[in-house]
């Protein structure tokens, strides 16, 4: 029997495990699949060896208060890798644990290793570049700048387009504003903001109060605007709901939650808050407006600006190139100013201008079928069914 240890450290990664695991058994139903995930790679058959819960946290210093966490996961992969004897291993995303158990793969085990949404090596220092292209022996790209950083590498690299262009496609064709907003319960008209602000404990943490902080400026300014915030299931409530209370925002605000449909409801909104990261580019594909901001860790933060090579940290600009959102970081992330360049994005010459925009960069991502794609660079790595 073909077996696949799959490891998905967060729930973007999850979801696109999920679909390459679908695609991949529709061509293969022999392959039996286990690993480290969440929801929906549980649904798509995966077998569980770890929960993604417990890598639920992201930055430099915020990984400590997880660290038994983190060990649980890295003992459970270990054994797994053991007992399982895969055929190929498939890394998605998650490079803080899974740039390390790739090396501990090669040292352990004769299976090769496909990485799927690699680490953003184009960000950081080059000596990754060094360590990915030791450790794994092939990398399916999801964004088309990412190529040019590999070109001095001997890895192999295929640009397999982003996973989410196909679904988020149809949901912007089929699901209409308000549409979503009666399947989410919110009120049919006026203007609506989408909250969010991550899928991380210390991403709930850094970034929640200051986005419920810039609704209140923002309501200030316009009573008549709602807000929705949207939530991943692996957030405890008591977390969200003990900010809220902190926040004490006024009785006439407006502000609902939904947790597990963030699609919905960035087609719900008018406008998005989010935090940089995947969002930002399922939001440019739901053809939707936004405005980033991002706080993390003092030290953090110090230590990313010495690091890192990139000019923004939204993906639509670095897709495009430009600057085509604006970006409230650190210090820059006030709730005055984020809640200004939201109301410029209500209607006007500014929303029209950033979905144009939006939309030039949303065609850079491929026409769909990255599931498909890397099924069939796993079928070439896995070689003939053995039956």
């Amino acid at each position: 029997m073909t077996t696949l240890l799959i490891s998905a450290g967060d729930a973007s990664g999850d979801t696109h495990a999920a679909a390459f695991v679908r695609a991949l058994r529709a061509s293969r139903p022999e392959c039996r699949f286990f690993g480290l995930g969440g929801r929906e790679m549980r649904k798509a058959g995966v077998e569980l060896v770890a929960d993604q819960e417990n890598l639920a946290v992201g930055g430099l210093f915020e990984v400590f208060g997880s660290v038994l966490g983190l060990l649980r996961a890295w003992r459970q992969m270990k054994a797994a890798l053991c007992d399982v004897d895969p055929n190929l291993v498939v890394l998605v995303d998650s490079g803080g644990f899974n740039l390390p158990f790739a090396r501990y793969v090669r040292r352990h085990c004769s299976a090769p290793i496909l990485y799927y949404v690699a680490p953003q090596v184009w960000a950081w220092r080059r000596g990754r570049l060094r360590k990915l292209a030791a450790r794994v022996d092939r990398v399916a790209l999801i964004f088309p700048f990412e190529s040019a950083a590999y070109a001095d590498t001997p890895l192999r690299v295929d640009f397999v387009g982003h996973p989410l262009v196909e679904a988020l496609g149809d949901v912007a064709r089929c699901l209409e504003r308000g549409r979503a907003r009666e399947l989410l319960k919110l009120p049919g008209s006026g203007r609506l903001v989408g909250l969010l602000p991550g899928s991380r404990r210390n991403e709930i943490r850094h970034h929640l109060p200051i986005q419920l902080e810039t609704a209140r400026v923002l309501h200030e300014r316009d009573p008549s605007v709602g807000f929705v915030l949207a939530l991943v299931p692996s957030i405890r409530a008591d977390q969200i709901s003990g900010l809220v209370q902190a926040a004490a925002l006024p009785t006439t605000l407006c502000l609902s939650q939904v947790t597990g449909r963030t699609h919905e409801v960035i087609r719900a909104a008018d406008v998005i808050l989010t935090k940089p990261g995947t969002a930002t580019v399922e939001i440019m594909l739901l053809e939707r407006p936004m405005v980033v901001m991002g706080r993390a860790n003092a030290i953090t933060a110090a230590i990313l600006r010495r690091v890192l090579h990139i000019p923004w940290l939204g993906m639509p600009n670095l897709i495009a190139g430009e600057q085509v959102v604006p970006e409230f970081l650190q210090e820059d992330a006030r709730p005055a100013a984020m809640s200004e360049a939201v109301l410029e994005l209500f209607e006007g010459s500014g929303r029209e201008e950033q979905l144009a925009r939006l939309a030039a960069a949303k065609l850079r991502l491929g026409s769909g079928g990255a599931a498909r794609s890397v099924s069939r660079i796993a079928e070439e790595m896995i070689g003939p069914d053995p039956s």
